[in-house]
């Protein structure tokens, strides 16, 4: 018997909602639905519309007078727009997929620790920064104690939209406070830099992770290939520039994230990380909804559906 997909809706038809439709449809779990947005003219909403999506433009009012059409809610707004959204959601009963830097939620990254959010109504996805620096900082951290960690996002400043600008402080705060709560780290701190290069570059990663003395480096790198290979599940673009430096207290790793290049360019790996993370998180929790526990039961489901 097939498993029924979950279905879901995204709020928000700019860069990132419309990069999250695109994967949505690859997706043997998830059912999209709806693509809300608030401008008419907006190239989500007209691309929806063309794929036999239900659009509006009225924002999440319109969606919210049809319940039964969505279980999950991906949310690709801005951080002042998911707070108002959010209590909505709430009051609906449905769980929330926080893509802006709002973190009502709690921090969720897929790797490191989703499975122990399921009960939750609402969940955050820290920012593209976090996404792709926390699983190195708890890679290293589950081998060694971390004492501090930083990172250092660069970006290429035509990847970084409204939303994106918008939220640039909130983005440093989530994604310093995602190192610790998240990574493990005592202390974190984050730097975005927005650069304006052309060709545009790809957004790469340097992660400094200070650690006390004495530990196991090649434990530490050992840990470190393991988690990007988790991390490349779901981001294939996700990838090591060089092997970690390591030295008697402190790892420096070097990340590149290549986009898929579904609608966004691929040097916008800054946004193909979150819609992927996005999808992983929604389909978890759609395994977690439909009582897909284990790999088993859920390659069975799949052979199903396909």
């Amino acid at each position: 018997m097939a498993v029924r997909k979950v279905k879901v809706a995204i709020i928000g038809s700019g860069n990132i909602g419309t990069d999250l439709m695109y994967k949505l449809r690859r997706s043997r779990l998830l059912e999209l639905t709806w693509m809300v947005g608030v401008i008419p003219q907006s190239d989500g909403l007209r691309r929806a519309r063309e794929l036999g999506y239900k659009t509006t433009h009225r924002g999440i009012d319109e969606l919210l007078e049809h319940l039964d059409d969505f279980e999950m809610a991906f949310d690709a707004t801005t951080a002042a727009a998911h707070y108002h959204h959010a209590e909505l959601l709430r009051k609906a009963g449905k769980i929330a997929i926080d893509l802006t830097p709002a973190a009502v939620g709690p921090y969720v990254v897929p790797v490191v620790n989703l499975g122990g959010h399921f009960d939750q109504k609402n969940v955050n996805l820290v920012t593209c920064g976090g996404q792709a620096t926390v699983p190195m900082v708890h890679a290293v951290n589950r081998v060694t104690p971390v004492e501090y960690a930083e990172i250092v996002s660069t970006i290429a400043s035509r990847s970084a939209g409204p939303g994106t600008r918008q939220n640039i402080d909130e983005f440093t705060e989530t994604t310093a406070r995602g190192l610790v709560e998240v990574g493990g780290g005592k202390e974190g701190k984050a730097l975005i830099i927005l650069n304006p290069a052309e060709p545009p570059i790809m957004m790469r990663n340097t992660v400094y992770v200070r650690v006390g003395k004495g530990f196991d480096a090649e434990a530490v790198r050992r840990s470190i290939d393991a988690m990007v290979k988790e991390v490349q599940q779901y981001v294939p673009g996700y990838h090591l520039k060089q092997p970690p430096i390591v030295d008697e207290e402190q790892v420096t790793i070097l990340l590149e994230v290549e986009g898929a290049g579904d609608y966004l360019p691929v040097y916008a790996g800054n946004l193909d990380i979150m819609t992927s993370a996005a999808v992983r998180v929604a389909e978890d929790f759609a395994r977690h909804l439909r009582g897909l526990a284990d790999s088993r039961a859920e390659s069975h489901a799949e052979e199903q559906m396909a």
